[in-house]
């Protein structure tokens, strides 16, 4: 059973790597993590005894079968969390994310092999990201980040790259949640801002709001 901070550190390097097997730099976790260079050393030390993690300095980490296998499990147990939180007990998708950190730490393999049952095995959080079955897979599907569309195409937005709170609310407040279709309306080069058309008004947004929105072209 490892700790918090050690899991923690896990899922970091897990996020990092984009769900691939990729050597990332101390100073990259450092400043994902919001903590200092020294203390990622002596941790990236302290895993590679546990046999979690492969650590080259000057090169930086890579997860070892082991520590992606337990990273995986806990990004299993944070959305299976999620999409209980929004369809169960009715949190929006800017709330659930803080408690699904909480509750991802319960050890319980029993509990959350009953939790994705009685939730019908699904297969996309309420952000959109997939979630790993017991082995491991999630599936995949091509999507787009919205600031790729071009003028005149049509997409149903999927999910979103960013679970930042603010930006989560603001996405609620304009109706632009997963199902929802939506039309570029104009795309600016000034800014490469864009606005689209979606519940039948025309919305702005900026490049960076564009490009954490992901979308299936239509």
């Amino acid at each position: 059973m490892l700790s918090i901070i050690i899991e923690n550190y896990l899922k970091s390097i897990f996020h990092l790597s984009q769900n691939e097997n990729n050597r990332i730099t101390t100073t990259e976790l450092a400043k994902y993590m919001n903590v200092k260079s020294a203390s990622i050393t002596d941790m990236m030390q302290r895993l590679e005894g546990m046999d979690l993690v492969d650590y080259k300095k000057y090169q930086g980490v890579i997860l070892t079968n082991l520590g992606r296998k337990r990273a995986i499990d806990l990004v299993r147990k944070h959305r299976l969390w999620e999409v209980f939180l929004v369809e169960k007990l009715q949190f929006t998708w800017s709330e659930v994310h803080v408690v699904a950190e909480q509750l991802e730490h319960i050890h319980s393999e029993k509990l959350i092999d009953r939790l994705e049952h009685f939730l019908g095995n699904p297969k996309w959080d309420p952000h959109g990201d997939p979630i790993p079955d017991k082995e491991g897979t999630m599936e995949t599907r091509e999507q787009f980040p919205l600031a790729e569309l071009l003028k005149g195409e049509t997409a149903t937005i999927l999910g979103v790259s960013l679970d930042d709170e603010n930006f989560l609310k603001f996405l609620e407040e304009s109706e632009l949640t997963i199902g929802k279709k939506i039309l570029v309306n104009t795309a600016f080069s000034f800014d490469d801002s864009v606005q689209i058309l979606a519940n039948k008004q025309l919305i702005n947004l900026s490049k960076k709001v564009a490009q954490h929105i992901l979308v299936r072209k239509d």
